[in-house]
């Protein structure tokens, strides 16, 4: 086979295996959880669940990215890897959403609120939840030298460190983030979310690279994660009292329900993380 030829094959064979990886994602969130998507999505047009699953296919979409990356080892191989890694971490996305649940949105049933109460708030921060953790995933099973353990270990610790971002955001913000959803406020859970979605962008950062060594990588990965922790607070200052001067963020928020402020704090957010994904070595 000419080259034009085996190119024309390998990139096929590469689409063709993330349309497979997609039903498989689908076919998955429907066998571990107690609704089916095509009811969610065709019978009972449920804005809030539509938004969450959006999040996981796109999420899905991004472990696919991060286990493609890297040399090429040849067609089979490729697809044996790809494949393999994508299927891990579409596990480790259904994971996700137990600890979104249980740790991050604790206080009351995610299924409850994006099912039964259809709330769009609750479904925008699961949504957040998916990508943070796409990213996450992304970033662990890229590089060389790395495995199972090492993509598994930074899955943990990125979850673990969502959920410490929980809650020093609960501790700065003077709103709790579960009380507002309950109001069916959904201004607070895209805020939230684009909070979540920013620590994922650098976390992802922290995780990514050739593994050297335990030490090496744990480091970097921390010390990523401390710079979000130190600057978020900053950033969200600066946006409220210098972006938005003549208003007050969390009145707008709360008080008034504002989608546009929410989604303004979110995309100031994520664009901020994605500057720091490519300013700090």
């Amino acid at each position: 086979m000419d080259t034009l030829g085996y190119q024309i094959v390998y990139d096929g064979s590469l689409i063709l295996l993330f349309m497979g990886l997609m039903l498989f994602s689908k076919m998955v969130n429907d066998w571990v959880t107690p609704f089916s998507v095509d009811d969610e999505l065709t019978q009972k047009d449920n804005i809030a669940f539509s938004v969450s699953i959006g999040g996981y296919f796109v999420a899905t979409t991004i472990v696919y990215v991060g286990a493609l990356v890297g040399p090429s080892k040849g067609l089979f191989q490729d697809v044996v890897t790809v494949g393999g890694y994508s299927i891990l971490g579409i596990l480790l996305l259904n994971g996700s959403r137990w600890i979104n649940d249980k740790f991050i949105l604790y206080k009351f049933s995610n299924v409850k609120e994006i099912i039964t109460d259809r709330n769009v708030g609750t479904g925008a921060v699961q949504f957040a939840s998916y990508i943070a953790s796409g990213l996450i995933v992304a970033g662990a099973i890229s590089g060389l030298g790395g495995g199972l353990v090492t993509a598994l270990a930074f899955f943990l610790l990125g979850q673990f460190a969502l959920i410490l971002f929980t809650w020093m955001y609960n501790v700065i913000t003077p709103f709790d983030v579960h009380t507002e959803l309950e109001k069916d406020n959904v201004a607070a859970g895209v805020a939230f979310g684009g909070a979540l979605i920013s620590l994922g962008v650098i976390l992802m950062k922290g995780a990514s690279g050739d593994f050297v060594s335990w030490s090496h990588n744990l480091k970097t990965f921390g010390l990523d994660a401390l710079l979000i922790f130190i600057l978020f607070p900053i950033v969200r200052l600066f946006f409220d009292k210098v972006i938005i001067p003549k208003s007050d963020l969390n009145r707008e928020i709360t008080h008034d329900q504002n989608l546009g402020a929410g989604i303004l704090e979110a995309l100031v957010m994520i664009g901020f993380s994605v500057i720091l994904f490519f300013v700090v070595s």
